[in-house]
């Protein structure tokens, strides 16, 4: 413990000693390179160009520092851009996601106003807000209703053929029957052969064809349209093409695109006249004039006799 003081005791006062030393001298040398005189600036150039130079290895610390820092700040920078640009990435994504979404609501609106129908048939276009389908329902919900003028029953077509049909009226919406649905029936004529039939739903992507007089006409691929009969479609509107499963059973392949069923066209189909009694289609005919009754025998001889 003495020993300790004694090192103690002996240490401080030369550790005060070299600090004066030391803040003498660096207050000399600041003196001394502050004079303003030629001799004093001959000694400062000799004092350089003697030391300086061989201190180039006491500053490679120095400037391997600087450029250490220099280059952080550097790679802050290039972070900081590389962050703007994917910010600026992101943005970019999105409004290419958007330019995406319209360019395909251009196409299925483009394809929805090409497809050829009867120059008679008015339509109006709607929305598909919500699809409830399920594996027991299939329907989708329209913002178009009573409002819009839809009636219950009417078909609703895509840009490629036969969607459904009203089923549901609301002020503001209304519900559209797909023809997947398992209560859809529609009548149908299968091209080129004219066969009728009947496309029933079953929830299925396929519906199968239903009360086919002659199977044997109808082929693979073979067009299928709507029939008009009943007055619940439109007559000639495109359904789908016949397929045939491996069980040999006939279902049509639909035309309309379900996956990507945006918009639709709810076609005005109004009821055709009924003719509840002949009225002119069968004229009248002529009342026939009864023949004049013959005078008697008798009374033509009385009447010559007296002449």
């Amino acid at each position: 413990m003495a020993t300790n003081r004694e090192e103690e005791d002996f240490i401080g006062p030369l550790r005060r000693i070299l600090i004066a030393v030391l803040v003498l001298l660096l207050t000399g040398a600041f003196l001394f390179w502050r004079i303003d005189s030629p001799r004093a600036e001959r000694m400062r150039a000799l004092f350089i160009d003697r030391f300086v130079p061989t201190f180039d290895w006491a500053m490679v610390p120095v400037t391997k520092t600087l450029d250490m820092i220099e280059g952080f700040q550097s790679y802050n920078r290039i972070y900081e851009q590389n962050q703007e640009l994917r910010r600026e990435l992101r943005r970019v994504e999105s409004w290419e996601e958007a330019a995406v979404q319209l360019e395909q609501q251009n196409a299925k609106l483009r394809a929805l106003n090409n497809l050829r129908l009867d120059p008679k048939l008015t339509s109006v276009s709607g929305v598909v807000l919500a699809d409830s389908g399920s594996p027991f329902h299939q329907s989708v919900l329209l913002n178009i209703g009573s409002r819009d003028g839809i009636v219950d029953g009417w078909a609703a077509v895509d840009g490629l053929g036969l969607v459904g049909r009203i089923a549901g009226v609301g002020e503001t919406t209304s519900r559209l029957l797909l023809l997947t649905d398992s209560s859809s029936r529609i009548p149908v004529t299968i091209m080129p052969a004219g066969q009728r039939a009947i496309v029933s739903g079953d929830n299925s992507r396929f519906p199968p064809i239903d009360f086919l007089v002659s199977p044997e006409l109808v082929r693979p691929g073979d067009r299928v349209v709507s029939s008009g009969d009943g007055g619940v479609f439109p007559g000639g509107l495109p359904v789908g093409e016949v397929m045939e499963t491996r069980d040999g059973r006939l279902r049509v392949r639909l035309k309309a695109d379900y996956e990507q069923l945006d918009f639709v066209r709810v076609l005005r189909s109004h009821p055709k006249e009924r003719v509840e009694s002949a009225g002119d289609l069968i004229l009248p005919e002529e009342p026939v004039q009864p023949p004049e009754p013959e005078a008697p025998a008798e009374e033509a001889t009385a009447g010559g006799g007296d002449g």
